[in-house]
């Protein structure tokens, strides 16, 4: 059943979301706008099991890996002899999805809207003033987004973290969390200022981006980070007066990317200017004052 949904506005948008009889979407806690009296609201640690919205057994969606999902036939199994064990057994998956949530920064719930004796309509946004986009999923691709872009999917549609570490994090001196959303329906995401869509494979198969720009890629779509110049003059000067501190994102391969012209820190240091307290500081770089 495809999700019937509207963004709306301009500065500051929302998505209108039409939901028929026993359909049910999910958001992560603090999306929520509005609803209809017939559409009920439960709020659970678990994400979903992509076939209904029902928690997950296993911690499928947790790690980035959509295929573990499918052990939520362990939960079911409680009812043919699963018992303690099936309930334990998921019990664990949901403290694991929980506390992969935890360490990235992400809601530690979610919540679930369903429409019950009719039509329903439930309304979600995201945090920042920006755009909103809904990506469809067909289950031959995932979708990976930065921190804090998701705001409401289907219940066919999985919810996960993936960690991004390793060579990425040591090339880049940081590391990185990013949602990932596996199976197949609608999820809606959210970021700041406007999006462009673009694809690599235009560019020459590779782009560099400020870290903060990235909103959301497919999968196939190289992710890493790289030093802003090397260790010399021309490598200093980027750093201290370029404003881009030390590293660059980098997006290589061929698959749709979506980026933002607004990152959540020039936005921090614009009111911080207003209000009298600028924490650029005069490089806007390396150098910046700025404590958040």
């Amino acid at each position: 059943m495809t999700l019937q949904q509207e963004v709306v506005g301009n500065a500051m948008q929302m998505a209108v979301v039409s939901l028929q009889p026993g359909q049910t979407v999910y958001c992560e806690a603090g999306k929520f706008l509005f609803k209809t009296a017939n559409v009920t609201m439960e709020t659970r640690l678990s994400g979903p099991s992509g076939g209904g919205g029902q928690p997950q057994a296993g911690a499928g969606g947790a790690g980035g890996a959509s295929g573990a999902g499918g052990a939520s036939g362990a939960g079911g199994a409680s009812g043919a002899g699963g018992g303690m064990g099936g309930m334990l057994r998921q019990a664990m998956g949901t403290a694991m999805q929980v506390g992969q949530r935890a360490l990235a920064g992400e809601s530690l719930a979610f919540q679930y809207f369903t429409s019950t004796g009719g039509e329903g309509t439930v309304g979600f946004a995201g945090v920042l003033p920006g755009e909103m986009r809904a990506l469809e999923l067909d289950g031959t691709r995932a979708w990976f987004a930065e921190k804090d872009a998701f705001v409401a999917a289907e219940s066919t549609v999985e919810f996960g973290i993936a960690f991004r570490g390793g060579k990425t994090g040591r090339s880049g001196g940081e590391g990185f969390v990013l949602e990932k959303f596996t199976g197949r329906g609608t999820v809606i995401i959210a970021g700041a200022g406007n999006f462009i869509d673009l694809n690599p494979a235009d560019f020459g198969g590779r782009v560099d981006v400020d870290t903060g720009c990235v909103v959301a890629f497919e999968e196939g779509i190289q992710y890493g980070v790289q030093r802003v110049g090397g260790l010399n003059r021309q490598g200093v000067m980027n750093a201290v007066f370029g404003g881009e501190g030390l590293s660059l994102a980098t997006l290589e391969g061929n698959g749709r990317v979506i980026l933002q012209s607004l990152t959540i820190e020039s936005l921090a240091n614009a009111l911080r200017k207003a209000q009298g307290g600028d924490k650029q500081g005069p490089t806007g770089g390396l150098f910046s004052t700025n404590a958040g």
